[in-house]
């Protein structure tokens, strides 16, 4: 029965209509896609306003525990870690195997920062290859795909296919966290005009933020979000320098470090920050517009193939169609 199956699928004429039809709902998902998705706004400050709160936790556990000098963790820090996932974490060593602070850096960038994201992300990586060496096996051998082949051949596409189920969380957290980068980029000018709007009215640098976040969640939430962090690690941290410059590496952003090295300078030696805010902000205004440009100039060699292919032919048969009919009602009136 599963090499009939096989045979009915491979057949050229059920393939056809089968590859037009995912053709077809692939691009009615493109079409319609957009218009089903529902707003995570809620849910996103909903998560940074947790995670405000352990930070707040977790600062006041330290203090408590440099007041009372017994090292003891506070109680009430609340975590939000899955307990089977954990445990298979540690009892796999899976941190120590697949982990760095590379990982942990890329995560954070991609909006995945607690710990329990972490888990998963290697619980993924140890996991995915051998369900995609599994569904090869599947397919090449009991569906007997690739018969033809040698068995070097198959087992080396078995192999490939579990080398990329090994890679795909990375694939994924790197996409994840390009979409947020690109939000973002576009929102960060705006931004800064709102924070240097807050700034030369008089108001304190983490009320600007929190101010800004509240504007700007509507644009970019994972912005408003990052400045909601920054708020709340400026109220409970030490340092007010770390904040800042943990606001640089989350991003991942060149334009952003550059406004945090600002703010951390105007921390240390009190200089005015409106200034430095409102060159910033111009400077990432033609940093946009240039890649727009950039963008624009790439077009017309883009587009040259196209045009080859597709309106040339078109182009040729208005203009010469006309022509050949008469030179062949011509030819057959003669």
């Amino acid at each position: 029965m599963i090499s009939d199956l096989a045979s009915s699928l491979t057949d050229p004429a059920n393939l056809v209509p089968i590859l037009i039809a995912i053709a077809v709902f692939a691009t009615l998902f493109t079409i319609l896609a957009p218009y089903f998705e529902k707003g995570d706004l809620d849910a996103r400050m909903k998560s940074a306003a947790l995670e405000r709160d352990e930070i707040r936790a977790r600062e006041r556990a330290r203090l408590n525990a440099e007041q009372s000098r017994n090292g003891q963790k506070s109680a009430g820090l609340r975590s939000r870690d899955n307990a089977s996932v954990r445990g298979i974490v540690e009892q796999l060593n899976l941190k120590d195997a697949l982990a760095d602070g590379a990982t942990i850096t890329k995560l954070r960038a991609a909006g995945y920062r607690t710990q329990n994201a972490l888990n998963m992300f290697l619980l993924a990586r140890f996991v995915l290859p051998f369900v995609f060496l599994l569904a090869a096996i599947v397919y090449v051998f009991l569906l007997e795909n690739l018969a033809d082949k040698p068995l070097t051949v198959r087992i080396l596409v078995c192999i490939v296919v579990a080398y990329i189920g090994f890679y795909t969380p990375n694939m994924f957290v790197s996409n994840q966290a390009g979409k947020r980068q690109a939000s973002i980029r576009l929102a960060w000018p705006d931004a800064l005009d709102l924070m240097l709007i807050c700034v030369e009215s008089g108001v304190s640098i983490e009320a600007a933020m929190k101010r800004v976040a509240e504007e700007i969640a509507v644009q970019s939430t994972a912005l408003a979000e990052e400045f909601l962090l920054t708020t709340a690690e400026l109220s409970y941290l030490q340092d007010r320098r770390v904040a800042f410059e943990n606001l640089g590496n989350r991003t991942g952003l060149e334009m952003v470090k550059s406004v945090t090295q600002a703010l951390i300078q105007s921390e240390r030696y009190g200089t005015p920050i409106a200034q430095a805010l409102r060159v910033l902000a111009q400077e990432s205004r033609d940093q946009r517009m240039t890649e727009a440009e950039k963008k624009a100039a790439a077009l017309p060699p883009k587009l040259t193939v196209p045009m080859i292919l597709f309106f040339l032919p078109v182009l040729i048969g208005v203009i010469l169609g006309p022509a050949a009919i008469q030179v062949m009602d011509n030819f057959s009136g003669g």
